[in-house]
Order: structure tokens, then sequence, then C-alpha cells
């Protein structure tokens, strides 16, 4: 693997982390401005969360022809992808695929992680250490370290007793794991569990699934791409470009104008069907109310419900799984590959942690509050810190010694998601306050990573060495946020990480902004075209 190995440790730019936002920012900067930079990447090749997430079913939930680079030409004709649905394998391949045309790698330290970023109010710079000790200094630093890239394994008693394995989702050996005459354990059925269940059981001796909240899920009906589509593709790569960038979510389909009330329960009930049949995200396009009126969208919720009831045999299994708690997409809405059919296997088993809670680990297994369960390996889909935890875990220091954890301590503020008051110079892409995790990734990736270039362009042309978010303009888009999510139904489900409430401890705000892309591009847009109005430029 490729290291830079220049003695010259001073850098114009420098990109934390090489995923689909690091490797876009190193072409904007290095190529487009002819900057100087450098990309520090933790693991030891590209990929970002895709490096990390090989966990068995592990793929994207955007169809494959949206979740990819749109500001080459060239790329969108030269790569084809396989299937409706990218797996991580193939994912990576494409981000490797991308790193070897741009020649990138040239300039990506591998195996190297950022451990400390401090800004010198003197010089003007940033100072960021790694955990091998070496040092850099920077005019600029973009955190590109992606929303869902901090595992959270759940503090239970007892885990290191644990004679058997335990892996974490998110942090999945290179090399595979072999469930073959495994008794396996999987704790946690978010998106990330989902996907994983159907695979685990097909190869495991015995799979207990330990269920705390059930959720909502969509047939994915992956399948692979015809030639024809294949071909419609690269041809009309221009429409979906434009397409993408108009749609609020950034992903290959449209919002349906009509409410639910529009239509009969008998019609309702066919266009659910009908949605069912295609699969994925774009269940939740059917109406335009869904997300927004808790009535139209408890017609959705029973439709999978039933669905759900109809498709797993054992009656106990079936009830557990659809006692959801929360409105359909209330939640990041998982799609699946027979999640619910896995059920019906004679190999599996599933625990309600509501009514029978994991008590303790111990060298043979989990003890839950009434039974024992002994067990070879425990996976844990357990989720992330997301959107906040991978920035704190930089220990980032701002001006007058200002640090970021203190600052975040009642929840994330920043301004538009780009930069955080107290910290000139400091971008970070797609983080909270933005549409991220909300969106079709790649298409808010290259949105924030634009704005970037071009507001660092911007300073250059006018002479400025440093910009910084106004501390009232976050406060007002802070407000700005919290009132779009109030409008709709997200905010009502009190364990969701969009809260951030999968951590013990962590403050619970609504992070991401739910306006949409059209309308937050349409923002940033106006403050760069204002001379960037809300950031003090120096």
């Amino acid at each position: 693997m490729t290291n830079n190995t220049s003695n010259n440790q001073e850098y114009d730019a420098i990109i934390v982390g090489a995923g689909f936002a690091g490797l876009y920012q190193l072409i904007c900067l290095r190529d487009q401005l002819g900057l100087n930079c450098l990309i520090i990447e933790t693991g030891d090749d590209v990929g970002g969360t895709w490096y990390w997430n090989r966990y068995p079913g592990a793929r994207c939930d955007t169809e494959s022809h949206a979740y990819s680079y749109y500001f080459s030409d060239e790329l969108l004709k030269e790569w084809t992808w396989s299937e409706r649905y990218p797996g991580h394998a193939e994912i990576r391949k494409y981000i490797n695929f991308v790193a070897n045309k741009f020649n990138l790698k040239k300039d990506i330290l591998f195996n190297e992680k950022v451990i400390n970023a401090k800004f010198n109010e003197n010089s003007n710079n940033w100072s960021l250490a790694t955990n091998t000790g070496k040092q850099f200094q920077s005019k600029f630093v973009i955190a590109a370290v992606g929303c869902l890239s901090n595992t959270n394994i759940p503090n239970i008693k007892g885990l290191d007793s644990f004679e058997g394995k335990y892996y974490h989702t998110g942090n999945w050996p290179k090399t595979g794991v072999s469930f073959v005459n495994k008794k396996v354990g999987q704790i946690g059925t978010g998106s990330t569990g989902i996907q994983a269940v159907p695979v685990i059981a097909a190869e495991a001796k015995h799979l207990t699934v330990f269920q705390r909240t059930a959720n909502y899920s969509i047939p994915a009906r992956n399948a692979p791409l015809s030639e024809e589509f294949k071909d419609h593709v690269k041809k009309d790569h221009n429409y979906y470009k434009e397409f993408l960038k108009r749609t609020p979510n950034g992903h290959p389909f449209e919002i349906s104008s009509r409410l639910v009330s529009d239509v009969s329960t008998e019609e309702m009930n066919q266009i659910y069907e009908k949605a069912w049949e295609k699969g994925g995200l774009q269940f939740r396009a059917t109406f335009n109310d869904l997300v927004t009126n808790i009535d139209a969208n408890k017609t959705a919720s029973e439709f999978i419900k039933g669905k759900i009831r109809q498709t797993v045999t054992n009656k106990k299994f079936a009830n557990i799984l659809s006692d959801i708690d929360h409105p359909y997409a209330g939640k990041r809405p998982p799609i699946d590959s027979h999640y619910f059919e896995t059920f019906n296997r004679d190999n599996i088993n599933l625990i309600d942690l509501r009514s029978n809670p994991i008590m303790h680990i111990d060298n043979e297994g989990i003890q839950t509050k009434e039974n024992h369960f002994n067990l070879d390996i425990i996976v844990f889909a357990t989720g992330y810190d997301a959107m906040t935890g991978p920035l704190l875990n930089m220990n980032i220091t701002g001006k007058q010694n200002l640090k970021l954890k203190d600052c975040w301590k009642e929840g994330p503020q920043t301004f538009l998601g780009l930069q955080i008051p107290g910290f000139p110079n400091l971008f970070t892409i797609t983080g909270p306050g933005s549409p991220s995790v909300l969106t079709n990734m790649p298409m808010a990736i290259e949105q924030h990573v634009e704005w970037v270039r071009d507001c660092i362009s911007y300073m250059s042309n006018k002479n400025h060495s440093s910009i910084e978010a106004d501390q009232k303009s976050a406060e007002k888009w802070g407000d700005e946020v919290n009132a779009v999510a109030n409008k709709t139904l997200l905010p009502t489900v009190k364990h969701s990480w969009y809260l951030g409430a999968n951590i013990p401890g962590k403050p619970q705000v609504f992070m991401p902004y739910a306006g949409g892309l059209p309308k937050y591009t349409e923002v940033c847009d106006e403050i760069k075209n204002n001379n960037y109005k809300g950031f003090k430029l120096a």
C-alpha cells in the first residue's frame, strides 16, 4: 500500500479520512486548486465506512446508479455496477477504481489515526498528531471522517470473560468470519442486523437473535442489473445527475404528491402492494405525508406489520417482530433480503430483550433474565456513535483552548454542518446540521466538498487567511434544524440514533437537517453568493 513518504510535514490542507468524501476533497483541492494536500487514513486502504463494514450481508441501501460520484462524466461511463444494490466488496472495488484513476493514493498516509488536532492562533494554522507520533501542520483541516464510523459496543457486564469470539459489524475482520458449526448470538436488529441475520443463519449451526427494538423493513428485491439498464444509465447520466439533485434525499425516485386521504382504502392498499413488490426505500415515497402526518403514517406502518405477521409462521416470533413502537421511516428505514423469512428456519431463535433483558455475559455465552444461551460467537450489530463520535475522537481544540468535546457537551452546534464557531479553517463534511444521513450520501458529499473547494478558492482570491462560523449564525441554524425536524415525525422516535439515543449519556439532539438536499443547497449557495455571510473572514 502506498504511503506518502515526503519529509514535508506542512500542508495547505489535511483531509482526515479516505472514503467518498476525503477522496473527492483531494481531487477538488489538489487537482483543481493546486494545493499541497494530504489525506490521513486510519485503515490500510481507501473505502471509508466500506473499509470497515464487511459484515455478512453488508450492502448499500441506495441503488447503485445513484450511489456514485457524478462529478466526472468519464468516470460514469467507465464504471459499471453489477447489481441493483451494491455489496460492500463491489463498493470497495469502485472506490479503489476512483483512487487509481485520479492517482490519489500517492497523497494518502495509511495506517495513521489522528488523535489530536489543535488550532495555533499565532501562526493561524492547525497542528495534528497521529497515534504513531507523527506531527503535521496545515492551514486547513477537512474532517471527512464519516457519520457512521465510530463503533458502539454496549458495556455489558462480563463481556471480557467470554471465551468465544465477539465482533462488531462495523469493525469486521478483513479475512471474514466462519460460522460453520457455530452457535451464534447476534445483538441488534437495526439496518445492519437485518442484513446480517439471513446470511449468518444460512451458515451457522444455530443463531439466536437478541432484539431490543423491533423494526420495519421493506424487501430490497436486489437483483443483477440488465444490460439494457446498464446502457441506459451510461447514456442518460446527465438526466440522473440533475434528477438526483432535485429529489429531497438525493435518491433516484420522486416522492408522490398525493396524500393518503386522497385515495380509497382499496386503492391505498394496491399502491402499498405494488411498492412492496418493487422493493427498496421508495416504499416511503408512495404518499407525500407519510413522514409528516401520524394518521397517514399509521396506514403504512400497519401494512408492513401485516406483511411481517403474514411472512413469519411462528406466531410468537411474528408478534415480537411486529411489536413496533415507532412510526415507519421515523428511524432510517431498513431494506432487506429475506430477513423476516429467515425466522421460519429451524436453526433460529428470537429473544425479546424488552421482556427478557440481558443480565450479563459469562465465559460460555449470554445470560438473560430468564435463560442462558451457550454461544461460540457473539455479533454486535449495535450501531455507531453517529455523526458526532468520529469528530470528537479527533480531540479537536480550537481558539482559546476551546475543546470540541466541551463545546458540544449539550449537543452539536454548527453552521450548516460545515463549520463550528471557535474552530477556524476546520471544515466538517456532512457534519451534524446538514442533510447527511437523511440522504444518498455521495450526493450530500459532492455538494459539501464543492462548497468547501469554492470557499477556499474565494479566500485565496481575496487574500483571506481564516474563516470561522459566526456564533449567532450557528445558533440560528440550530433553531432552523429543529424547526424543520419538528414538522416531521422524525424527532418523535426517542430511541433513534438520529438523536444519539443509542449512546448512554449522549445529549439527545436531532442532528441532521430534514429540509431536503435541494433546499439546503439553496441556503448554502445563497451564503456563498453573499461573500460567505454568517462566517467571519480575516
